[in-house]
């Protein structure tokens, strides 16, 4: 797992409980934010997924 996994499951747990406290309050900015910050996590994971798979591609080829 990448440090950026960890990031990006971090910004998608901000996100949430932005976006759920933005509902629950009626606060649109607030919502708006969370679902920002959960594309932003789904951004991490990915680059995340892709540094990953570049490591395992190299040790693939070390062998």
């Amino acid at each position: 797992m990448d440090r950026e996994n960890v990031k990006g499951f971090a910004e998608k747990t901000k996100g949430t409980i932005k976006e759920g406290a933005g509902k629950m309050m009626g606060d649109k900015d607030m919502e708006t934010e969370g679902k920002v910050d959960k594309v932003k996590g789904d951004a991490h994971n990915a680059a995340g997924n892709l540094k990953d798979a570049g490591r395992s591609a190299a040790d693939a080829l070390k062998k």
